[in-house]
């Protein structure tokens, strides 16, 4: 299968060498003052927001409550200094308002395994400004993990699961989260075409780079989508979709990446919202078995149902770090491709953000 192919990276590719080689040169040529050298390895597309927004939709009927049973409950330690939170932190920042939850894409193999955060967000519910606030952190962003030294954000996950995952956000961002849910979402274009497709703004620079994935996704589920063939505000199925955020040499590599995440996450979070009360169980039957999380079924309802009856709470995002705030271009240490940043800016820049509602601005040239 083409995706077999490994390029001089050592990344699994989804295209033939040829193929590769033609595109990183036209990459190369066009995009030279852009961070296309930062090594990445491929995620698979995590959606994990959408398990918070189904409740924040369906919640307050008592039937979800029934469906709850469904999730995967995993008991953690809830002592502030086994999750990382300073004291400091904890007295400035602990409040009713502002309530955060880590949610971890994984890409795991078997449940057996703790498998690396692949898509790593802190969630906001800020209930003083009325927003729910989605904060990405670059999976390769060179962090400090309890007991193994500085490596990459999403390999704290795989070293000591949810907990040691928790604590390395809480000591490197200087935050207080105390709770989170993950997900495996290998099969996210099923529950995308549950929903009947999302709608995307396809550009048209994208469209080649989409039907590549599309023809791979395809060969490797034995399907038979259809492929892209204009550009423009379109409705995508799941394996469009899927492709469509994956893509990797148009734009600014796993950035601009992250960016067409969200897009597809608004995108179904709106599809979710007009599909009407009627439509909530069911979507929200299939996507329970593939969630895990510290919340218990009380937590989840009070959570949902203070947003639900809030009615006018809107969504916002931010990716961290911020532009001009990383060492453009990565840097390789000791063989592996890392993500250094300025690490008392983005500090300053998510608290701002998360508690004080102060959105971060990138930095001038």
């Amino acid at each position: 299968m083409s995706s077999d192919f490994k390029n001089k990276n050592g990344e699994t590719s989804p295209f033939s060498a040829s193929e590769v080689r033609k595109r990183s040169a036209k990459y190369d040529k066009k995009k030279n003052n852009k961070k296309k050298n930062i090594k990445r390895k491929r995620r698979r597309v995590i959606y994990i927001l959408l398990f918070i927004l189904l409740f924040i939709v369906g919640l307050g009927s008592s039937y979800i409550f029934n469906l709850l049973d469904k999730v995967k409950t995993n008991v953690i330690s809830k002592n502030k200094e086994d999750l990382g939170i300073h004291s400091d932190v904890s007295d400035a920042f602990d409040n009713s308002n502002v309530i955060n939850i880590a949610l971890f894409g994984l890409d795991k193999r078997s449940d057996d395994e703790p498998g690396r955060s692949d898509a790593t967000m802190v969630i906001t519910i800020d209930k003083k400004n009325d927003k729910l606030k989605m904060s990405s952190i670059m999976r390769d962003s060179y962090v400090n993990i309890d007991g193994h030294g500085k490596d990459k954000l999403n390999h704290a996950h795989a070293f000591g699961g949810p907990e040691l995952a928790l604590k390395t956000i809480n000591q490197n961002y200087k935050l207080n989260v105390k709770d989170y849910v993950s997900i495996n979402f290998s099969n996210m274009e099923k529950l995308i075409d549950a929903l009947g497709g999302v709608m995307v703004d396809v550009k048209k620079e994208e469209i080649e780079q989409i039907n590549l994935y599309v023809k791979d996704l395809n060969l490797s589920n034995n399907g038979s989508s259809g492929y892209i063939s204009k550009a423009g505000s379109q409705k995508l199925n799941g394996v469009q979709a899927l492709a469509y955020t994956r893509i990797r040499y148009v734009g600014n590599g796993d950035f601009e990446r992250t960016d067409r995440q969200r897009v597809v996450l608004n995108s179904m979070f709106e599809t979710i919202k007009s599909a009407g009360v009627s439509q909530y169980p069911s979507i929200v039957s299939k996507l329970l078995p593939l969630v895990e999380t510290s919340l218990s079924k009380t937590d989840i309802l009070k959570l949902g149902t203070e947003v639900m009856v809030n009615g006018k709470m809107t969504i916002e995002q931010e990716r961290f770090p911020v532009d001009g705030y990383y060492k453009d271009g990565g840097e390789m240490i000791k063989g592996v491709w890392y993500l250094p940043f300025d690490s008392e800016a983005t500090i300053k820049q998510m608290q701002d953000y998360i508690f004080n509602d102060k959105k971060p601005e990138p930095k001038k040239n």
